[in-house]
């Protein structure tokens, strides 16, 4: 049996997270396979050495529209495949779905949209949401194990954010939004973190505004999800929540298979 780490990160730039010592990070770290999240940028606008980093094979997933969105993953493991979509084109082209095929599982690597915009960003958010779940439920029928990272830009209890009651008619905690990941677990899906921690106070995203991350006044909204059969696998899930350059924070799951 082999343990792999991966790690889940919204970098919220990459770039930007690169001049804050990324790469030194990166390698003290070193995961098997590391999963980011709205890198902003097109592959050719990173530097060489993010491009490039010794020892992981990288995939780079951009959004259509200049400094947006967008995924990557670093992996030591090949996989055999890559898929970059739903095969719907209004969700394929921001740049928010990787799929990797490591033969023992699939990896989905996913941006989820932020409702906050607007009524229109919330309705194209929920049906991206049914049309990741209809995606991941096939490979699961086909007797696919899957392990689901990524920023899901929706607390889901209470326990799960700093200021429930405040933030209840906001976008990202919103009643409908709360009641699909409920659906979503409901289909047999085990949030990996909650396995091992049922504290609050443990969140991933602050806002930069009035100093929130001192205050630890945050949102849980990273997640790392495997199908219940697959639970039997986890080692550990865990939120690294002293790692700064962006206003998430990474979090951690290690796999036996």
């Amino acid at each position: 049996m082999t343990v792999l780490k991966i790690i889940s990160w919204n970098v919220n730039g990459l770039r930007a997270v690169h001049r804050k010592g990324f790469l030194e990070w990166f390698m003290n770290e070193n995961p098997d396979i590391l999963c980011l999240q709205e890198i902003k940028a097109k592959p050719e606008q990173l530097p060489r050495k993010l491009r490039h980093v010794e020892g992981y094979m990288s995939f780079f997933t951009p959004a259509e529209r200049k400094g947006y969105s967008g995924v990557a993953m670093y992996t030591r493991i090949p996989p055999s495949s890559v898929r970059e979509g739903f095969g719907i084109k209004r969700f394929d082209t921001e740049g928010r779905i990787q799929i990797a095929d490591f033969d023992d599982f699939l990896l989905y690597n996913i941006y989820f949209p932020n409702g906050k915009m607007s009524d229109e960003r919330l309705k194209y958010k929920l049906e991206f949401y049914d049309a990741f779940l209809e995606d991941v439920n096939r490979e699961r029928d086909s007797g696919r194990n899957v392990v689901i990272c990524g920023d899901f830009n929706t607390a889901h209890r209470e326990i799960d954010l700093a200021r429930p009651k405040e933030n209840s008619n906001v976008s990202g905690f919103l009643p409908i939004e709360r009641a699909w990941i409920d659906k979503f677990i409901e289909n047999g899906y085990v949030d990996t973190f909650r396995m091992f921690n049922s504290e609050p106070g443990q969140y991933t995203w602050w806002s930069y505004r009035t100093r929130a991350r001192e205050r630890n006044v945050g949102w849980r909204l990273d997640y790392f999800f495997v199908n219940q059969e697959f639970a039997g696998n986890v080692k550990r899930s865990w939120i690294l929540s002293d790692v700064m350059g962006s206003d998430h924070c990474p979090i951690g799951l290690e796999i036996e298979i």
